[in-house]
């Protein structure tokens, strides 16, 4: 059975396909900013890609912004989420 595709709603509208990865890299990417290690940082991403692939299951498509909200909403590590958002309100 094939997998049914998420699609995610930029902010001008446009629409691509979710894709985990980029959950993980942004994630990882501010916990290695905190200066926690490469593997701490790895547990953290997992951890949140994990959350957000269950909670965009049952969703044909979500905005790019309820997609940054949510993650923020479940980093349990106060540090990354303050260095998560940190990087989205400068980007």
């Amino acid at each position: 059975m094939a997998k049914i595709k998420k699609h995610v709603v930029k902010r001008k509208g446009l629409r691509e396909i979710y894709d985990e990865k980029k959950v993980y890299a942004s994630v990882y990417s501010a916990a290695l900013n905190c200066h926690y290690s490469e593997q701490k940082a790895e547990g953290i991403a997992d951890k949140a890609k994990k959350s957000i692939n269950s909670w965009i299951k049952n969703k044909s498509f979500v905005s790019s912004d309820e997609i940054r909200y949510k993650i923020i909403k479940v980093l349990k590590d106060k540090h990354v989420a303050l260095m998560y958002k940190h990087h989205l309100d400068l980007g």
